[in-house]
């Protein structure tokens, strides 16, 4: 009888103890992924029941206790990198608390995956352990619980993160084609191109046979346009290099050019004068376009981009200079198989659906107001160019503030023109202010008005890349907060250290930050510090640069640990400023090092095999480089905060440092 009853107990509890896991609101997995040589994902997936919420793994406060959170073995401790910069994938709930206070619980419904980076080198290989420790919300309850975990390390090949040269290269690589397309579909409503859509495509299906066949003759006809676009590009970039559009954009004396260039062409947009190639260009392929068959199509192909060159040649100019800066080498050509496609696409489009024809609108004044538009975006464009030569000489002509004048009154003389105000001598009357026309004028005015903070120091994040830099303002009320956290910083930094020297009168990074110019000097204050040295292979005129720092450099947390674990060392690849004679050097392909930007350009492709910028690499207090990764443009703030401090946590298990 005791057996019996000990049994039944035995029993009870066992299945009040199952019961009671069924009733946990949150289910979790565990796994791990290596991201890099040096950095490990330890992945966290939960799912939470309905009506329930768990709480985030990032405090409110210092002393919040609502809170999730990690907790690693001890044998694992010395891995973790600070909770704070785990990610959290999931919709973020702010729940107000019951009393007084005012703040709110940061809670997660359904679910939500918790990665947090691990520091481990490529070389060990552990068990994870540890115990992931929940604490949820349901109602006015608030369950908890603890679960271990053991998970092993993936030894999965050497493979970089989403920072290294390919992932960029491929995000670039998709991004400059979708701006490409987007702006080739642009281009069809030029007044060049416009008018030849209706004609082309009725000829197509009225000439052919049959519906296949003039479908097919279509087609091949676009396809001809973006082979014209893209193969002079693809046989200048294999004859000169893979770099060679990105070193024509990068020097100062192409960008003189394209200033020039460009100003030429808005005032032909005006309607000054009308820029064509040779007439005889266009006669001869329209010759050999009568011979009919594929070949004649191709060289109808021929005859629109030859004809309509005098619309689509400085957007063309444009697109080239705008995707070569970015340092990815086929990016040239991928972008003129973009404006290809997007230019094309209306032809084989309306061939497929005839019927859209009549819903096109009929050609008339509004295709000049068009191009005059265009003029006016040409002449900002300009500018660009012009700033980039300024900067790259220093001759401070075209500062924060004066450019932004410059452009505030472009786009307003822009807008007036949208609204009838303003009226050039190949323009046609207009009797009334049509709806798209009005909206194009609000969009204009509003850019405008987007722009006039930026004269007193607004940080006009989505222009960064295009225009002058803050330090060249002189009146900037953005960039005086930063100053006061940092002369605490620059005396201590200059009690144990050398203070920067060289080029100090030219250049200048923001915030504040105290930065070195040359690779031997930043050195020098390496050893004497005893920090990491954090190289920033940048340039006056890399946009991407400039996007970094309004995005990433200027959190607070970036800052700090910029400031207080690294010396940073930035080495502009376009500084014209020459070397002393002494210093300057003949490379092994026979060219001649002469300025300092000549010599930080072959040290970065020389060293690391890069020469696009942004680049951020890490040596230590020798010059040997801490970790592999190539980081370039990347916005995600949590991601450079987890790199700078796994390349922090790295240089301090370093024995020779």
């Amino acid at each position: 009888m005791k057996k019996s009853l000990v049994l039944f107990i035995a029993i009870l509890m066992l299945s009040t103890s199952i019961f009671a896991q069924e009733k946990q609101p949150v289910q979790i997995a565990f796994g791990a992924n290596r991201i890099n040589d040096s950095i490990v994902h330890l992945i966290v997936k939960t799912t939470i029941d309905k009506g329930a919420q768990i709480f985030s793994v990032k405090k409110r406060g210092e002393d919040d206790p609502f809170v999730s959170a990690m907790q690693l073995d001890s044998t694992c401790a010395s891995y973790q990198i600070n909770s704070d910069t785990a990610t959290e994938q999931g919709s973020l709930l702010l729940v107000p608390e019951t009393n007084v206070s005012k703040s709110a619980y940061r809670l997660f419904a359904d679910s939500v995956i918790f990665i947090f980076p691990l520091h481990i080198n490529q070389k060990d290989s552990v068990l994870i352990k540890g115990k992931f420790v929940w604490l949820a919300k349901s109602d006015n309850d608030f369950p908890s619980g603890e679960i271990a975990f053991t998970v092993p390390l993936p030894q999965s090949e050497t493979k970089e993160n989403n920072n290294d040269a390919g992932a960029v290269e491929g995000k670039s690589i998709w991004q400059i084609f979708l701006l490409c397309f987007i702006t080739g579909l642009i281009a069809v409503i030029t007044p060049c191109v416009f008018p030849l859509i209706p004609v082309t495509v009725s000829f197509f299906l009225k000439r052919s046979k049959t519906k296949v066949e003039g479908l097919s003759n279509a087609l091949w006809y676009s396809l001809s346009i973006i082979l014209i676009y893209t193969i002079p590009t693809f046989i200048l970039v294999l004859i000169f290099g893979d770099d060679v559009l990105y070193q024509i954009s990068t020097s100062a004396v192409s960008n003189l050019v394209f200033f020039a260039i460009f100003l030429v062409f808005a005032i032909s947009f005006f309607g000054v004068f009308e820029i064509q190639l040779p007439n005889s260009w266009a006669n001869k392929a329209d010759q050999k376009a009568g011979k009919g068959g594929l070949v004649g199509i191709f060289f109808m192909a021929l005859t629109l981009v030859i004809v309509s060159f005098s619309c689509t040649g400085p957007i063309v100019g444009t697109l080239l200079g705008q995707a070569s800066t970015g340092g990815v080498s086929s990016a040239p050509v991928i972008g003129m198989l973009g404006f290809g496609a997007g230019l094309a696409l209306p032809f084989s489009l309306f061939a497929f659906f005839p019927t859209l024809l009549q819903s096109l609108p009929k050609s008339g004044g509004w295709l000049n107001s068009v191009k005059v538009c265009f003029g006016f975006i040409e002449l900002a464009l300009a500018l660009k160019f012009l700033s980039n030569v300024d900067l790259i000489y220093h001759w401070r002509l075209l500062d924060r503030d004066v450019f932004l004048v410059l452009w505030i009154v472009i786009f307003g003389l822009m807008g007036v023109y949208l609204l009838g105000k303003i009226k050039f001598s190949h323009d046609s009357d207009l009797p009334y202010l049509s709806v798209p026309r009005l909206f194009f004028a609000i969009a204009t005015f509003s850019f405008v008005v987007y722009l006039i903070p930026g004269l007193w120091g607004a940080p006009l994040r989505h222009l960064s890349g295009f225009i002058p830099p803050d330090e060249t303002q002189d009146f900037n009320l953005d960039l005086l907060k930063y100053q006061q956290n940092s002369h605490s910083n620059a005396a201590k930094t200059a009690s144990l250290a050398a203070a920067p020297k060289r080029l100090t009168d030219k250049l200048h990074v923001p915030y504040n930050l105290t930065a070195y110019f040359t690779l031997e000097e930043g050195l020098a204050a390496a050893k004497a510090l005893n920090k990491p040295i954090m190289l920033d292979f940048t340039g006056h005129s890399c946009a991407n640069c400039r996007k970094m720092e309004k995005e990433v450099w200027k959190d607070p947390e970036v800052l700090k640990r910029m400031r207080e674990n690294f010396v940073l060392v930035s080495l502009y690849v376009d500084e014209s400023t020459e070397l002393p004679l002494n210093e300057q050097y003949i490379k092994k392909d026979g060219d001649k090092v002469i300025t300092e930007g000549d010599r930080n350009l072959d040290y970065e492709i020389t060293q690391f095999g890069f020469n696009a910028q942004p680049l951020y690499m890490f040596l230590d207090v020798n010059g040997k480089p801490i970790s592999s990764i190539k980081y370039g443009y990347n916005p995600d703030i949590n991601l450079f905060i987890s790199h700078l401090d796994a390349v922090k946590a790295s240089f301090e298990k370093t024995p020779t440092r």
